[in-house]
């Protein structure tokens, strides 16, 4: 079981190639990458300074170095948070979205896709892994609202136009599109419920 274990290890740690590299791609380094990948996949609650260097595991200066060169490579711009208009709220551009066609995790992501024992099964074992890794360093990762124990659904009178969702960490409605984004508020529910 060990050895099993450590070739996992072995071969995870070759496929890190796809998403770790010296120089750029594309004009990007690979933290750039993933802080573009990151703020593409986050949502309205996580796309800020602070939420980015928790991701990619880094001060915030770091971070905002590295909004800097996205911004002035045209794939980011930063605006004002419509609930607190001290904070800013980071959007992927178009310019963006056209650069993350050529993403360099884009072969891994399919290569997941065709697994013979399906992409939900092998995401919801590295979930597993994740999830012990934290409670060993006591820390949380970021996931999708489906998952999160702040997420609840929202009910009542259905003639009245309410929002599909609520989030009580932030108080906020969260609509049906917003549900599968990338949050670092997350803290995982118990299984099986809203499970997708």
């Amino acid at each position: 079981m060990i050895t099993a274990a450590r070739e996992a290890v072995d071969l995870l740690i070759q496929a890190a190639g796809s998403w770790e590299f010296e120089d750029t791609l594309h004009g990007l380094r690979d933290r750039e990458w993933m802080a573009l990948r990151f703020l593409a996949r986050a949502n309205r609650f996580s796309r800020t300074p602070s939420g980015l260097a928790q991701f990619v595991g880094t001060t915030r200066a770091t971070a905002s170095q590295t909004v800097k060169r996205l911004e002035d490579k045209g794939y980011l711009q930063r605006r004002s948070s419509d609930e607190d208009k001290r904070s800013v709220i980071l959007d992927v551009t178009q310019r963006g979205e056209t650069i993350l066609l050529r993403d360099p995790i884009a072969q891994l992501v399919h290569a997941v896709a065709t697994l013979e024992l399906g992409a939900n099964n092998f995401r919801d074992l590295l979930r597993q892994i994740l999830e012990q890794l934290d409670a060993r360093r006591d820390r949380h990762h970021a996931d999708n609202c489906r998952k999160c124990i702040f997420l609840t659904e929202a009910s009542g009178d259905t003639r009245r136009k309410q929002p599909e969702y609520t989030c009580r960490f932030f108080r906020a409605d969260i609509g049906e599109s917003e549900i599968d984004l990338l949050c670092f508020n997350f803290e995982r529910r118990e299984r099986g419920a809203f499970s997708a």
